[in-house]
Order: structure tokens, then C-alpha cells, then sequence
């Protein structure tokens, strides 16, 4: 099969490669459609430490089965699928309690830490098993199937946040998953939304996304300005989609005493953290790790048309042209979303 390698850091070819064997309870499927994640994107240069070559990456994706083990017992070869970027075990004491995101033995599409390698579906074939499988809906593009990993972890980090109706909501990262939330806090009731980034183009595309306001965090001050819009007080809540100490701390001091902050920025390892001011103002703080069993839910909403996944995709693009389109995005060009592939 052909398959976009990362061969070395900053390398990627177009090659060939071998088909994927299927295990007794795994299926083999023809990739449709692979979106580029921003984890991907901070592959390619090692600083993730997560995809060391040679890898496949890829975990946004979907297609068709064609081979099916022969223990699989409710798919068929000819099903339209995606599936969960977590391999889990669904056995460890965490799959038992129903958290397969925190999976003592979990393995991630497209994923070569030095503890395992698993290629991803950045090629024409890709094997997953089958506990991992969705169906999706009909009238469902295999290219919006592609998008419900982010939009996943979107609800995924709602769920976990102490919502009250209408309450006042900070998003700090106007980004694909910072956008996604955002939508998610509409659903769930929230009242004021309030997004800020530093590029002008995502807090536009967020306001049309259901931002009620936006902040340019380069231009104004943000705490100060969260407080004129929340009588003073603070939001309710805050995402902080960044994940660095500049953002963290916008989010605490942006909150009002006993407010909520949940983290899904990650970009950072370490980053400073204001004890005294989240003790004394008793800001409760949750973290959220990728999905937790959303993706069905997730693929109704977007087939409903209750999520929007159409504005965030940037370009469609042949997997021959992969490796440009990854430069493309590591080097921040204006404008520029998600890209998705095509085997």
C-alpha cells in the first residue's frame, strides 16, 4: 500500500509500504479520509517526543471495511466507519470503572513513544480492532467523519466542567478544539461565551461559531475586560485550550471566586501556577485527556447539522501532497485550519 512515513524529523515520503495483517478480532479498513492533527504538525520536529520514525501517523480518520478477523461480530466488510484514537484494553482496573481515556495499557493511532509504534491511517489501509469501531450515520461525509476525534474532546472536556444554565464562559484558544468547544458550550446552555486568541481570523470564524464576544489577547487586556463583561465578578467557568503559563493564568485571574477552570492545552510540559490565588478564591480546576465514549453522540450531532465541522476545514487534499501541506501548517500559514487527506 501507499502511505505518507515519517521517515526522519522534518522528512516525509510518500511510499510504499506493507498492508496491514488484521488480528482475529480487528478489521482492515480502505482510509477515506485522514485529518492532520496539531499534535501531527508537532511531530514532524520531535519536540512531542511521541512519534519517533519511522511512523504512519494519522488518527483522524475514516473509511470502508474491506477484511474483517474472524472474530469480529458486529461489523461487516462494506460498513462506512470511523473510529476511537485510543486503542484501550477494556479490561485494567481504569477500562473497568468505564474511563478507556485513562487505559493503563493504552496505544494511540499514529503514536511511537518508546514504549510501542502504532501506525496511523495516513495511508490506503489501516487495521483497528474492533471495540473501537463507529458506524457512521447516513448522509455523514467520510470527511466530517474525519473531524469527530476534535470535536470529541470538545464535549469530552464539557462533560467534565460543573455547568450551570447560562452561565458565563472564558475560552482561551480559538483553535480547532478551542472552536469546538465553544459550539459545545452553546448546546449545553451556556449563557455569555467569550473567546480569545491572538489571531484575528479564528476569533472571527469563532464569533459566526457561537462566540458571544472576542478578545484579541495581543491588543487588549483580557482579565480586565472579562471583568466589564461579567459585572465585575469574573466568568463562571474557563477552558484554557493553550496550554501554556501565559494562558493558564489569564484563565484563573479571568475566573470569579469558586469559579472552574478545566485544561485541555497541553503544549507546554510544566507552566507556572498561581497557588495562593486559586486557594483563596477556591477556583476548582479539572484536567481533561482526549474522549471518553463521545464519538457516537458526537457523529449524530455533526450529521444533525448541530455541530459545524464544514467551517473549520481549510482544504481537501490528495495524501500525495502530504507532506506539504504538513510544512504548510507547522509553519503557522494565516488562514489555514484543518487539512484533510485523501488516500
Amino acid at each position: 500500500m501507499k502511505a505518507l512515513v515519517l521517515e526522519e524529523y522534518h522528512k516525509l515520503v510518500y511510499k510504499e509500504m506493507p498492508t496491514p495483517k488484521i488480528g482475529e478480532n480487528e478489521v482492515l479498513i480502505e482510509v477515506k479520509a485522514c485529518g492532520i492533527c496539531g499534535s501531527d504538525v508537532h511531530g514532524i520536529d520531535g519536540s512531542s517526543g511521541r512519534r519517533i520514525p519511522p511512523l504512519i501517523m494519522g488518527h483522524e480518520a475514516s473509511g470502508i471495511i474491506v477484511q474483517k478477523g474472524d472474530h469480529v461480530q458486529y461489523f461487516s466488510e462494506g460498513d462506512r466507519v470511523t473510529f476511537d484514537s485510543t486503542i484501550y484494553c477494556g479490561t485494567c482496573f481504569y477500562c473497568r470503572q468505564g474511563l478507556i481515556n485513562l487505559c493503563d495499557n493504552r496505544r494511540v493511532l499514529g503514536v511511537s513513544p518508546k514504549e510501542y509504534r502504532q501506525h496511523g491511517a495516513f495511508a490506503e489501509y489501516v487495521a483497528v480492532p474492533e471495540h473501537i469501531l463507529y458506524r457512521l450515520p447516513d448522509g455523514l461525509s467520510f470527511e466530517q467523519a474525519a473531524m469527530v476525534e476534535p470535536v470529541s474532546i470538545a464535549f469530552h472536556s464539557v462533560a467534565l466542567t460543573p455547568i450551570s444554565l447560562n452561565d458565563s464562559v472564558l475560552v482561551i484558544g480559538a483553535g480547532m478544539v478551542g472552536i469546538f468547544v465553544i459550539q459545545a458550550l452553546r448546546a449545553a446552555g451556556c449563557g455569555k461565551i467569550i473567546a480569545v486568541d491572538i489571531e484575528q481570523n479564528k476569533l472571527d470564524l469563532a464569533q459566526k461559531l457561537g462566540a458571544d464576544y472576542v478578545l484579541p489577547a495581543a491588543q487588549v487586556d483580557v482579565v480586565e475586560e472579562v471583568q466589564k463583561l461579567t459585572d465585575n465578578r469574573g466568568a463562571n467557568l474557563a477552558f484554557e485550550v493553550v496550554g501554556n503559563s501565559a494562558a493558564l493564568n489569564t484563565a484563573i485571574s479571568s475566573l470569579r471566586k469558586g469559579g472552574a477552570l478545566t485544561i485541555i492545552g497541553n503544549l507546554a510540559a510544566t507552566v507556572e501556577f498561581p497557588l495562593q490565588e486559586v486557594v483563596t478564591r477556591q477556583i476548582r480546576i479539572n484536567g481533561s485527556c482526549a474522549s471518553c465514549g463521545e464519538y457516537q453522540a458526537c457523529l449524530d450531532m455533526i450529521a444533525r447539522g448541530k455541530i459545524n465541522v464544514d467551517a473549520l476545514i481549510s482544504k481537501i487534499a490528495p495524501l500525495t501532497e502530504g507532506a506539504m501541506w504538513f510544512e504548510r501548517l507547522f509553519c503557522k500559514e494565516q488562514g489555514l485550519m484543518k487539512v484533510i487527506l485523501t488516500p
